[in-house]
């Protein structure tokens, strides 16, 4: 049984998941720590840029590899207490989707 190609309707689609690159960081005496503050960008695991293409080094980003990024938009209530702006771009690309939004755009009635 060989692999089935990209595209091919048994495939199935791979969901990419999203860490945090930040500003700036706090220590959360609750959790015990560090959690992202100031800026934040989402980034692929074992990459130096995030979503957007900041080089993480070039821009003094730290990395957050154990919140994910749904956990940072202000709407998620997660680990966004000092987050005070989201990259719009990093937002574009890995989405805005927390537990409490709405699910994404369908047609209901499709035209023939």
């Amino acid at each position: 049984m060989g692999a089935v190609p990209p595209g091919h309707p048994g495939a199935m689609a791979r969901t990419r998941r999203y860490e945090v690159a930040a500003s700036g960081r706090w220590w959360d005496e609750d959790d015990r720590r560090w959690l992202p503050a100031g800026e934040v960008h989402a980034r692929e695991p074992g990459r130096n840029e995030t979503v957007c293409g900041l080089s993480l080094h070039r821009s003094r980003l730290s990395r957050f590899p154990a919140v994910a990024w749904t956990d940072v938009l202000p709407e998620s209530g997660g680990a966004a207490d000092a987050v005070r702006r989201v990259c719009p771009r990093c937002a574009a690309a890995a989405g805005r989707r927390g537990a409490d939004s709405r699910p994404a755009w369908r047609r209901v009635d499709p035209r023939p």
